[in-house]
């Protein structure tokens, strides 16, 4: 008789993919999903000031880019990086940072969106309409039932005058919906007070909207918590796991997300107790509750996450490592909805130490992006795998 085997799966041997893109170029950012497309977007900055381009991920390479606009005093930051989304319908959005003032992290959130595929853009709108001279930014953006629904971090409370109640002073999160017509709806305040700097996540659970970010304490306690949308508004946010991570300032190290149905996944840095790990947590109701964090990575790892979830419910993590002589590799890894683990797979040796790596699928790939730094210039690369190796 000849007994069964599993057939093995293919060697894990990432593809390199030319991103076109200028030398020089920062804040890449994958956007889009396995039904809408992916679309990769990107600053590039000159004298007259700066530019958001983005790319179409199409057979498995990155299209001509597109420019949605240029010559702007744009923010351009490693950290707070603009974004190119497909909405369905042959509708887009993007959003970039405008300078508001002659001051170093005074911007503001500028949105765009488009109905016919990027052929034509809208006049450019501010989600917030308090004119303070501060930071705005960290956005993430889904599909509302009336338009594109934005959460972000707010520092409009940053201009006060010092007291000793941190919330008095301090960044919050704060939510809203624009519609089709440009019309701006559902101003919330989601978070009176959270972490300064920390990249923001939304995914789409069965029960609608899921956002995660870094929260504060008055204690300066930043852990992650998780914001649901629920009948229009945003319930208050509660942690995803007590790592009661005491830290004085901003880590610049958000979580990531992903959902499909009632299944969710959160992936998370933190370096409490003075041990950095990579963590991740699943729910199976939406994100109401999560089961107890598993430890993706420990000892040399930089976080800076990323999450993809995979055809068969399985989900993939990606992070940042410190390496040997200075190196910053990128790893990934593959989870099962019950926590099994595969091996750690290394995708690039050549990372930028201020690199946030982005992770996605499409069809049977894993594509990658990230950024190198060489002679003080930066670049991006990209690359792709079969999601079967991981």
């Amino acid at each position: 008789m000849l007994s069964a085997c599993a057939e093995s799966p293919p060697p894990f041997e990432p593809t390199s993919v030319a991103v076109p893109s200028a030398a020089g170029a920062k804040g890449p950012r994958i956007s889009g999903s396995l039904q809408q497309g992916l679309i990769l977007s990107w600053m590039e900055a000159d004298d007259s000031g700066a530019a958001l381009h983005y790319s179409r991920w199409s057979d498995g390479q990155w299209s001509e880019p597109q420019t949605i606009v240029e010559n702007v005093d744009m923010f351009v930051n490693w950290a707070d990086m603009p974004s190119v989304q497909p909405m369905g319908e042959n509708t887009l959005a993007a959003h970039w940072l405008e300078m508001s003032a002659d001051l170093t992290y005074s911007y503001d959130v500028v949105f765009v969106q488009s109905a016919d595929g990027g052929g034509t853009w809208s006049e450019p709108l501010r989600p917030h309409d308090d004119g303070t001279p501060t930071e705005h930014g960290f956005v993430s953006m889904f599909a509302d039932e009336s338009g594109t629904g934005l959460i972000w971090l707010d520092g409009r409370k940053t201009g006060n005058e010092k007291t000793g109640d941190p919330a008095d002073t301090g960044m919050t999160l704060r939510a809203a919906t624009i519609g089709g017509d440009s019309t701006l709806q559902d101003e919330q305040l989601v978070d009176e007070l959270i972490c300064d700097c920390c990249q923001t996540d939304i995914a789409i659970a069965s029960s609608g909207a899921v956002a995660v970010y870094r929260d504060r304490s008055p204690d300066e306690i930043r852990d992650i918590s998780v914001t649901r949308r629920i009948d229009g508004r945003w319930t208050p946010g509660r942690p995803i796991a007590a790592d009661n991570w005491e830290i004085p300032g901003c880590p610049v190290n958000g979580p990531a997300i992903v959902a499909a149905g009632e299944f969710v996944a959160v992936a998370w840095f933190t370096g409490a107790g003075g041990h950095p790990l990579v963590k991740l947590a699943m729910s199976s109701d939406s994100g109401a509750t999560f089961a107890a964090p598993i430890e993706v990575a420990a000892g040399a790892t930089q976080g800076r996450v990323g999450l993809a979830l995979l055809d068969n419910g399985d989900v993939a993590v990606s992070w940042l490592q410190s390496g040997e002589s200075g190196t910053h590799p990128v790893f990934a890894r593959r989870y099962s909805a019950a926590g099994a683990p595969g091996p750690a797979r290394l995708v690039t040796p050549d990372a930028a130490a201020f690199s946030f790596p982005q992770i996605a699928l499409s069809g049977d790939d894993l594509v990658f992006v990230w950024t190198e730094t060489e002679a003080a210039i930066n670049s991006l690369h990209s690359a792709r795998v079969a999601a079967a190796a991981l």
